[in-house]
């Protein structure tokens, strides 16, 4: 028996990570962690040596610190991230706290995800397990063999414009929403709710990003906000976002009950009261994400006989979420962000 585990471990592939990090000292220690927990490591100290790297490496994930010498990684990140021809970057840097402008920015950037990197005599311990657990969810959650682009930008034969457009999203659903948004232009008028799993120490700057994302005005979510076409808003990072019925239009609450996803924000309710007050008029989407958030909200939209649709696996930093509402029958379409920001805009366009 522990001849065969031991040969299963030797059979199974081993991530292969890359360490951008002028420092020395940092980059021992988070290789030490990394093969500690069954990775293969490669090295580089700065940008463009890491480009060097990738010319004639693949590797799985990218540890991307921000501030070094030369090259930011903010700055090399695009084309650190052509470069890895599909590797996830996760970014560790001290600048990349919850609410600092350079997380938000390398999420929107296509950043997978960040991490808090801590003071070099305090790089173990908790940090080390956080590590590990991320870069296993980076590799294990992408895997080959995405299902295809199911449906027309027509989304079958219907050709009227929703009245509002629900998107819900977590881990890689910020660069997800820019690729989205940027494909909706002008015709697009309705109002659109975003449900992104971030703390509220992120939203102010995260809702300036969609702002420009978009080209239309972004605000965080108020109680009692007047709901107005043309707009978008954001859940904050401490209540759900959802929507209820007034005399003449319709109202944002937030309903900061327990989930039962356990997420705050959550998707789930979002999606329920778009289905409750919206019906067979909402347009829904269901971007990257980890976990199983969204799902139940989905089924009333789907009942209610609205349109739902999820991103692809492929373009998909985590398919946990999208993945979900496919598995579960939901969908009526998988698409990657751009081909749903064509979908939505079709149907603006009456469908030419």
């Amino acid at each position: 028996m522990a001849t065969s585990l031991a040969q299963d471990r030797a059979e199974a592939p081993r991530r292969r990570v890359l360490i951008v990090d002028d420092s020395i000292v940092a980059r021992a220690v988070l290789r030490r962690i990394l093969e500690g927990s069954g990775c293969d490591v490669i090295e580089a100290g700065d940008a463009r040596a890491a480009l060097d790297l990738l010319a004639r490496e693949r590797v799985n994930v990218i540890l991307l610190d921000i501030e070094m010498p030369g090259q930011n990684g903010l700055a090399a990140l695009p084309d650190i991230l052509r470069a890895g021809q599909g590797a996830r970057v996760l970014i560790v840097s001290s600048t990349s706290a919850p609410g600092a402008e350079a997380s938000v920015r390398a999420l929107a950037l296509g950043a997978a995800d960040t991490l808090v990197k801590p003071g070099a005599g305090v790089l173990a311990g908790r940090f080390a397990q956080l590590l590990a657990e991320r870069v296993e969810r980076l590799t294990e959650d992408h895997r080959p063999g995405a299902p295809a682009e199911r449906a027309a930008p027509s989304l079958g034969t219907r050709r009227d414009a929703p009245r509002i457009v629900a998107i819900g999203a977590s881990t890689g659903g910020i660069h997800s929403l820019g690729r989205l948004l940027g494909e909706l232009g002008a015709a697009c008028t309705a109002p659109i709710l975003i449900t992104q799993h971030l703390p509220a120490s992120f939203m102010p700057y995260f809702a300036a990003q969609v702002a420009k994302l978009a080209g239309r005005p972004c605000l965080v979510a108020e109680d009692r906000m007047r709901l107005r076409g043309g707009q978008v808003y954001v859940a904050p990072g401490d209540g759900h976002l959802v929507c209820g019925p007034m005399t003449d239009g319709h109202v944002l609450r937030l309903d900061r009950e327990k989930s039962a996803s356990g997420c705050m924000p959550s998707v789930d309710p979002m999606f329920a009261s778009v289905a409750a007050c919206f019906g067979a008029d909402a347009f829904a989407v269901m971007l990257s994400g980890m976990g199983r958030d969204g799902a139940a909200g989905a089924e009333r939209i789907v009942k209610a006989g609205g349109t739902l649709v999820a991103q692809d696996q492929e373009s998909s930093v985590v398919w946990g979420m999208p993945g979900a509402v496919v598995a579960a029958g939901l969908a009526q379409a998988v698409l990657p962000p751009e081909a749903i920001g064509r979908a939505i805009a079709h149907r603006f366009e009456g469908g030419r």
